[in-house]
């Protein structure tokens, strides 16, 4: 019988698995440590300019703190004081007043506006002349409307007085001063939120409006049917930052009227800043914010269940 010969086969070796894995895990931990890099500017101003803040203001709900001396721990009578404030529920209805009026405008006004550039308004130059407004600075676009509305020299008093309309005192009216600083804020802030909602039409497919114009619908039924269901998650968005920025209100309150007339403008906002830094009530402020706070928490998850933002048509 013939000699067998056998030739070695080399073993794999061990290093040929392990090394590329060991390179990938390598690899894995170098991209999140610089993901972390970049991460950890926005990570500190969120620990130290929102988290640290909103967890010391909770604290100080609880507390009697003049900021001069150490906070005194009372419990709930911060809380208690504010069911029987009747200024802190006027505050509530100021504030609520103001949101429906400012929500309602803003958002009809915005929609129409983000439909037209849609459809018709393609130039660029047109869009950042709709979103001027919300570039200027809302103390330079508060002082703007209070000299154009002054009862005595404004330029719309002025025009209202050559169609036969006797002078308003827009900011000094109770009646009139809440409205018009809504809709101050509608001017400012109704080319931002037709920006948002003028993306979402963008994402949009355009087959579906071809194929409603086969099917012959007409522009309100395309509207209701294919418009709205489709911008449901981006007005939901929309709904959420208006109603959250309205509910905090200051600064045209406190460039223009300061809370009058007679606390007729003395929305949330302004009553916490009065009770912090004009009353030195840090601690009763704080009881404010927090419940501010669970509104606002309540109203947005409200909002997301009722309008289902978690759903999208385009799926």
């Amino acid at each position: 019988m013939a000699d067998t010969v056998t030739i070695p086969v080399p073993k794999a070796s061990s290093s040929t698995h392990v090394k590329p894995k060991a390179r990938r895990l390598r690899g894995g931990w170098r991209e999140a440590g610089v993901a972390w890099l970049f991460l950890l500017p926005a990570l500190l101003g969120f620990l130290v300019f929102f988290l640290y803040p909103t967890l010391r203001g909770i604290f100080l709900s609880f507390t009697d703190y003049d900021l001069l001396t150490a906070p005194q721990w009372v419990g709930l009578k911060n809380f208690r004081k504010l069911v029987d404030d009747p200024l802190f529920w006027n505050s509530l209805k100021v504030t609520l007043e103001y949101v429906v009026i400012n929500i309602g405008v803003q958002t009809f006004v915005a929609l129409g506006l983000a439909l037209l550039m849609h459809r018709l308004a393609k130039s660029t130059v047109i869009r950042g002349i709709i979103l001027l407004p919300y570039l200027i600075s809302s103390v330079v676009v508060a002082l703007l409307w209070y000299w154009m509305a002054d009862v005595n020299l404004g330029v719309v008093n002025q025009m209202l007085g050559w169609i036969g309309v006797d002078p308003v005192a827009f900011f000094g009216d109770g009646t009139w001063a809440i409205p018009t600083i809504a809709l101050v804020n509608v001017w400012k802030f109704m080319g931002y939120t037709a920006l948002l909602i003028f993306a979402g039409l963008q994402a949009i497919p355009a087959t579906l409006y071809e194929a409603a114009d086969v099917d012959g619908a007409n522009e309100w039924t395309v509207f209701w049917r294919i418009t709205v269901p489709m911008l449901r998650p981006v007005l939901t968005l929309v709904l959420i930052l208006t109603i959250i920025g309205s509910w905090q209100i200051f600064d045209t309150v406190a460039i223009t009227t300061k809370g009058g007339p007679i606390n007729s403008t003395r929305v949330i906002q302004y009553y916490i800043f009065d009770q912090a830094f004009s009353r030195y009530n840090f601690g009763y402020a704080s009881a404010i914010s927090v419940v501010l706070f669970l509104i606002l928490a309540g109203v947005a998850f409200a909002q997301m269940k009722l309008t289902r933002s978690d759903e999208s048509d385009l799926a």
